[in-house]
Protein backbone atom coordinates (compact mmCIF):
# COMPACT_ATOMS: atom_id res chain seq x y z
CA UNK A 1 0.00 0.00 0.00
CA UNK A 2 1.40 3.37 -0.71
CA UNK A 3 1.41 6.86 -0.09
CA UNK A 4 -1.68 7.66 -2.61
CA UNK A 5 -3.59 4.76 -1.80
CA UNK A 6 -3.36 6.22 2.10
CA UNK A 7 -4.97 9.16 0.69
CA UNK A 8 -8.04 7.62 0.37
CA UNK A 9 -9.71 7.91 4.35
CA UNK A 10 -11.58 4.77 4.08
CA UNK A 11 -8.54 2.66 3.40
CA UNK A 12 -6.27 4.55 5.81
CA UNK A 13 -9.15 3.47 8.77
CA UNK A 14 -9.07 -0.30 7.46
CA UNK A 15 -5.02 -0.27 7.74
CA UNK A 16 -5.20 1.84 11.50
CA UNK A 17 -7.82 -1.00 12.67
CA UNK A 18 -5.51 -3.62 11.81
CA UNK A 19 -1.88 -1.77 12.88
CA UNK A 20 -3.64 -0.13 16.35
CA UNK A 21 -4.18 -3.41 18.39
CA UNK A 22 -0.72 -4.65 17.27
CA UNK A 23 0.92 -1.33 17.82
CA UNK A 24 -0.60 -0.57 21.56
CA UNK A 25 0.20 -4.48 22.87
CA UNK A 26 3.97 -3.43 21.34
CA UNK A 27 3.82 -0.41 23.01
CA UNK A 28 2.61 -1.79 26.72
CA UNK A 29 5.59 -4.36 26.31
CA UNK A 30 8.37 -2.12 25.59
CA UNK A 31 7.32 0.44 27.86
CA UNK A 32 7.12 -2.90 30.79
CA UNK A 33 10.66 -3.74 29.94
CA UNK A 34 12.10 0.03 29.49
CA UNK A 35 10.08 1.22 33.13
CA UNK A 36 11.51 -2.26 34.65
CA UNK A 37 15.02 -1.47 33.24
CA UNK A 38 14.89 2.10 34.29
CA UNK A 39 13.91 1.20 38.07
CA UNK A 40 16.86 -1.36 38.37
CA UNK A 41 19.28 1.05 36.74
CA UNK A 42 22.39 1.96 39.23
CA UNK A 43 22.41 5.12 40.94
CA UNK A 44 24.59 8.09 39.16
CA UNK A 45 27.80 8.77 41.72
CA UNK A 46 27.38 12.41 40.94
CA UNK A 47 23.26 12.36 40.52
CA UNK A 48 22.78 9.72 43.12
CA UNK A 49 18.69 8.15 42.21
CA UNK A 50 17.68 11.43 40.67
CA UNK A 51 19.44 10.27 37.23
CA UNK A 52 16.51 8.16 36.71
CA UNK A 53 14.22 11.00 35.80
CA UNK A 54 16.54 11.03 32.70
CA UNK A 55 14.31 8.06 31.23
CA UNK A 56 11.82 9.78 31.17
CA UNK A 57 12.66 13.12 30.50
CA UNK A 58 15.02 12.22 27.62
CA UNK A 59 12.38 10.50 25.64
CA UNK A 60 9.97 13.15 26.10
CA UNK A 61 12.03 15.86 25.02
CA UNK A 62 13.32 14.01 21.92
CA UNK A 63 9.61 13.28 20.57
CA UNK A 64 8.76 17.33 21.67
CA UNK A 65 11.02 18.01 18.49
CA UNK A 66 10.32 14.97 16.69
CA UNK A 67 6.46 15.39 16.81
CA UNK A 68 6.74 19.07 15.58
CA UNK A 69 8.98 17.62 12.71
CA UNK A 70 6.29 15.16 11.79
CA UNK A 71 3.65 18.00 11.61
CA UNK A 72 5.94 20.05 9.60
CA UNK A 73 6.51 17.26 6.87
CA UNK A 74 2.45 16.97 7.27
CA UNK A 75 2.59 20.86 6.29
CA UNK A 76 4.27 20.19 3.10
CA UNK A 77 2.23 17.71 2.10
CA UNK A 78 -1.15 20.14 2.63
CA UNK A 79 0.81 23.13 0.91
CA UNK A 80 2.70 21.86 -1.91
CA UNK A 81 1.33 18.17 -2.34
CA UNK A 82 -2.00 18.66 -1.51
CA UNK A 83 -2.34 14.97 0.38
CA UNK A 84 -5.86 14.82 1.28
CA UNK A 85 -4.50 13.37 4.95
CA UNK A 86 -1.75 15.77 5.52
CA UNK A 87 -3.80 18.60 7.41
CA UNK A 88 -5.35 15.21 9.50
CA UNK A 89 -2.65 14.06 10.54
CA UNK A 90 -0.84 17.57 11.59
CA UNK A 91 -3.88 18.54 13.72
CA UNK A 92 -3.92 15.10 14.79
CA UNK A 93 -0.31 15.30 16.23
CA UNK A 94 -0.02 18.69 17.85
CA UNK A 95 -2.03 18.04 21.20
CA UNK A 96 0.10 14.64 21.99
CA UNK A 97 3.58 16.97 20.66
CA UNK A 98 2.49 19.65 23.49
CA UNK A 99 1.75 16.89 25.82
CA UNK A 100 4.98 15.36 25.11
CA UNK A 101 6.77 18.77 25.82
CA UNK A 102 4.67 19.30 28.79
CA UNK A 103 6.29 16.49 30.15
CA UNK A 104 9.66 17.24 29.07
CA UNK A 105 9.26 20.55 30.91
CA UNK A 106 7.94 19.20 33.66
CA UNK A 107 10.44 16.53 34.14
CA UNK A 108 13.40 18.57 33.13
CA UNK A 109 12.03 20.96 36.32
CA UNK A 110 12.01 18.11 38.74
CA UNK A 111 15.40 17.18 37.85
CA UNK A 112 16.79 20.29 37.55
CA UNK A 113 15.62 21.31 41.16
CA UNK A 114 18.37 18.88 43.10
CA UNK A 115 21.15 19.50 40.06
CA UNK A 116 21.08 23.58 39.52
CA UNK A 117 19.60 24.67 43.02
CA UNK A 118 16.11 25.85 41.04
CA UNK A 119 13.00 24.39 38.66
CA UNK A 120 13.94 27.29 36.37
CA UNK A 121 16.42 29.15 34.20
CA UNK A 122 15.82 31.29 31.38
CA UNK A 123 18.87 29.86 29.56
CA UNK A 124 18.75 28.86 25.86
CA UNK A 125 17.44 25.12 26.26
CA UNK A 126 14.78 25.46 28.40
CA UNK A 127 13.30 28.90 26.60
CA UNK A 128 13.44 27.49 23.63
CA UNK A 129 11.43 24.36 24.60
CA UNK A 130 9.37 26.66 26.32
CA UNK A 131 8.43 28.69 22.96
CA UNK A 132 8.18 25.41 21.55
CA UNK A 133 5.16 24.38 24.09
CA UNK A 134 3.56 27.90 23.21
CA UNK A 135 3.82 26.89 19.45
CA UNK A 136 1.74 23.62 19.88
CA UNK A 137 -1.08 25.50 22.20
CA UNK A 138 -1.20 28.61 19.58
CA UNK A 139 -1.58 26.06 16.66
CA UNK A 140 -4.10 24.17 18.31
CA UNK A 141 -6.14 27.56 19.40
CA UNK A 142 -5.38 28.17 15.08
CA UNK A 143 -7.75 25.34 14.26
CA UNK A 144 -10.23 26.07 17.07
CA UNK A 145 -10.50 29.56 15.66
CA UNK A 146 -10.78 29.03 12.53
CA UNK A 147 -14.34 27.66 10.65
CA UNK A 148 -13.61 26.79 7.56
CA UNK A 149 -10.94 23.82 7.41
CA UNK A 150 -8.96 24.51 4.03
CA UNK A 151 -8.38 28.12 5.15
CA UNK A 152 -7.44 26.64 8.71
CA UNK A 153 -4.95 23.68 7.01
CA UNK A 154 -3.19 26.23 4.73
CA UNK A 155 -2.86 28.94 7.87
CA UNK A 156 -1.79 26.11 10.21
CA UNK A 157 0.98 24.60 8.06
CA UNK A 158 2.28 28.29 7.14
CA UNK A 159 2.71 28.52 11.07
CA UNK A 160 4.11 25.23 11.72
CA UNK A 161 6.82 25.25 8.78
CA UNK A 162 8.13 28.87 10.11
CA UNK A 163 8.07 27.44 13.73
CA UNK A 164 10.26 24.53 12.41
CA UNK A 165 12.87 27.34 12.67
CA UNK A 166 13.03 26.93 16.13
CA UNK A 167 14.21 23.14 15.97
CA UNK A 168 17.76 23.43 15.42
CA UNK A 169 17.56 26.37 18.44
CA UNK A 170 16.95 23.83 20.60
CA UNK A 171 19.32 21.02 19.26
CA UNK A 172 22.39 23.21 18.79
CA UNK A 173 21.71 25.57 22.41
CA UNK A 174 24.08 23.94 24.13
CA UNK A 175 26.68 24.76 21.90
CA UNK A 176 26.35 27.85 20.80
CA UNK A 177 25.48 29.46 23.84
CA UNK A 178 26.74 28.71 27.62
CA UNK A 179 23.58 26.94 29.15
CA UNK A 180 22.96 24.72 32.22
CA UNK A 181 22.24 21.46 29.71
CA UNK A 182 24.76 18.76 29.46
CA UNK A 183 26.02 18.46 25.65
CA UNK A 184 25.17 15.67 23.79
CA UNK A 185 25.56 12.48 25.71
CA UNK A 186 23.92 9.85 23.38
CA UNK A 187 23.92 10.54 19.89
CA UNK A 188 27.40 12.43 19.03
CA UNK A 189 30.83 12.44 17.50
CA UNK A 190 32.65 9.54 19.05
CA UNK A 191 30.04 7.19 20.44
CA UNK A 192 27.91 7.88 23.49
CA UNK A 193 29.25 9.05 26.67
CA UNK A 194 26.63 7.23 28.79
CA UNK A 195 27.32 3.78 30.33
CA UNK A 196 25.64 0.33 29.03
CA UNK A 197 23.88 0.52 32.63
CA UNK A 198 22.42 4.24 31.28
CA UNK A 199 21.98 3.62 27.70
CA UNK A 200 20.20 0.71 27.42
CA UNK A 201 17.30 1.62 29.27
CA UNK A 202 17.09 4.83 27.69
CA UNK A 203 17.23 3.47 23.74
CA UNK A 204 14.09 0.80 25.34
CA UNK A 205 12.02 4.22 26.61
CA UNK A 206 12.78 6.14 23.45
CA UNK A 207 11.91 3.30 21.47
CA UNK A 208 8.67 2.95 23.81
CA UNK A 209 7.77 6.12 23.85
CA UNK A 210 8.38 6.26 19.75
CA UNK A 211 6.10 3.50 19.56
CA UNK A 212 2.97 5.41 21.84
CA UNK A 213 3.29 8.23 19.60
CA UNK A 214 2.28 6.39 16.43
CA UNK A 215 -0.13 4.44 18.43
CA UNK A 216 -1.58 7.69 19.73
CA UNK A 217 -1.21 9.58 16.15
CA UNK A 218 -3.33 6.77 13.95
CA UNK A 219 -6.22 6.94 16.86
CA UNK A 220 -6.28 10.61 16.58
CA UNK A 221 -5.97 10.55 12.85
CA UNK A 222 -8.90 7.72 13.14
CA UNK A 223 -10.62 10.06 15.27
CA UNK A 224 -10.64 13.05 13.30
CA UNK A 225 -11.50 11.45 9.96
CA UNK A 226 -14.43 10.03 11.70
CA UNK A 227 -15.52 13.43 12.82
CA UNK A 228 -14.90 15.05 10.20
CA UNK A 229 -17.54 12.65 8.11
CA UNK A 230 -19.68 13.09 10.69
CA UNK A 231 -20.06 16.97 10.53
CA UNK A 232 -19.75 16.61 6.61
CA UNK A 233 -23.15 14.29 7.21
CA UNK A 234 -24.73 17.07 10.01
CA UNK A 235 -23.97 19.63 7.32
CA UNK A 236 -25.68 17.83 4.65
CA UNK A 237 -29.02 16.85 6.55
CA UNK A 238 -28.86 20.92 7.68
CA UNK A 239 -28.93 21.95 4.28
CA UNK A 240 -31.87 19.16 3.65
CA UNK A 241 -33.75 20.40 6.33
CA UNK A 242 -33.37 24.29 4.96
CA UNK A 243 -33.91 23.16 1.87
CA UNK A 244 -37.50 21.33 2.79
CA UNK A 245 -37.89 24.36 4.82
CA UNK A 246 -37.96 26.40 1.82
CA UNK A 247 -39.47 24.44 -0.63
CA UNK A 248 -42.58 24.59 2.19
CA UNK A 249 -42.54 28.42 2.48
CA UNK A 250 -43.24 28.50 -1.69
CA UNK A 251 -45.69 26.01 -1.84
CA UNK A 252 -47.63 27.65 1.24
CA UNK A 253 -46.84 31.47 -0.53
CA UNK A 254 -48.68 29.44 -3.96
CA UNK A 255 -51.28 28.71 -2.15
CA UNK A 256 -51.92 31.57 -0.29
CA UNK A 257 -51.92 33.43 -3.36
CA UNK A 258 -54.37 31.24 -5.33
CA UNK A 259 -56.85 31.36 -2.37
CA UNK A 260 -56.82 35.41 -2.88
CA UNK A 261 -57.42 35.49 -6.39
CA UNK A 262 -60.03 32.68 -5.96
Amino acid sequence: MTLIDLANPTRFLALTARLLPWLAAATIILLAIGLYQSATAPDDYQQGATVKIMFIHVPNAWLSMFVWGVMSIASLGTLVWRHPLADVAAKAAAPIGASFTFLALLTGSLWGRPMWGTYWEWDARLTSVLILFLMYLGLMALWRAVDEPSRAARAAAVLTLVGAINLPIIKFSVDWWNTLHQPASVMRMGGSSLDRSFLIPLLVMAVAFTLLFVTLHLAAMRNEILRRRVRSLQMMQASRVAFAEVGTGSREASTSKEVGAA
